[in-house]
């Protein structure tokens, strides 16, 4: 890896859902794919461009970007300059209870409407818990009362937003594929089976699929397997369990996929969050 790409992950040590990342990179691109998780990333310096939500995005230092669960995205510095950020990884199973105290009608399933913007308060929030995570100096409290501030800025802003009435019904239909998906995950699962379980033709649903989310199906459910074989990975399984587990033909195979999503081989992934 070049000297100047650096990724370190961080678990908080009193809310496993909560993950940090610390990243500086120069001629490093990550591949198009999605997290199970809500991401707060806030640039430090240099530019970070990336394409979401049929967007071109380009994220200056103080910008804040977030993605929602299952946000398909990608990622590169923009700039000769090297690039930093942080990353905050929220899981929904985490935010969605405290945005609904906050005041967010229908929080489950809740998407923030911006994948770019620039927000004293939510900014402030990111650094906080970024920081007590980062010097290990967080207790339950303290991090808690952060990711509540940071809930209520979220629902003071978006708790109105809802889709429109065709892009709800288009999530009804993906939504019931994508939950036979999960269910099936480490099957060997056709698209003719998928497509069958949301009530559309093989081919309509593979244009719908591809138009909403940016991937295909099957680009979909490769990003499932790696996000649930990082879960693994965390709770410390050994990582040549995991390989034939989640449905990779080998360690190799599972490194190619891995590595262009978190800059690193889930050897060295595993290594950071458990602190080995």
């Amino acid at each position: 890896m070049n000297q100047e790409n650096q990724f370190q992950f961080a678990k908080s040590q009193h809310l496993d859902q909560v993950t940090l990342l610390r990243a500086q990179m120069n001629d490093f691109a990550y591949g198009k794919h999605a997290h199970e998780e809500y991401s707060f990333g806030l640039t430090l310096a240099g530019r970070q461009d990336f394409f979401c939500g049929g967007e071109f995005h380009r994220s200056l230092p103080g910008n804040i970007i977030i993605f929602n669960p299952d946000d398909v995205h990608d990622g590169h510095s923009g700039v000769d300059d090297t690039l930093r950020y942080r990353m905050l990884y929220i899981h929904p199973t985490l935010l969605e209870p405290m945005l609904a105290s906050a005041g967010v009608e229908q929080s489950r399933d809740f998407q923030i409407a911006e994948n770019l913007l620039n927000d004293t308060h939510i900014r402030q929030c990111i650094s906080t818990m970024a920081h007590l995570i980062e010097q290990k100096t967080e207790n339950t409290v303290f991090l808690e009362h952060e990711l509540y501030q940071l809930a209520a800025r979220i629902a003071q802003r978006y708790g109105k937003y809802s889709p429109n009435r065709v892009e709800r019904k288009v999530d009804r239909l993906l939504q019931t594929a994508r939950e036979y998906i999960h269910a099936h995950l480490l099957e060997d699962m056709s698209l003719d089976t998928i497509s069958q379980h949301a009530n559309l033709s093989k081919y309509h649903f593979l244009r719908m699929f591809r138009q909403q989310f940016g991937i295909t199906p099957h680009q979909y459910i490769l990003n499932c397997r790696i996000n649930r074989a990082r879960e693994a990975l965390e709770a410390g399984r050994a990582v040549d369990d995991v390989v034939f587990e989640y449905g990779f033909t080998d360690l190799s195979h599972f490194n190619r996929r891995f590595k262009p999503i978190y800059g690193m081989t889930p050897h060295q992934y595993q290594q950071h969050v458990l602190n080995r």
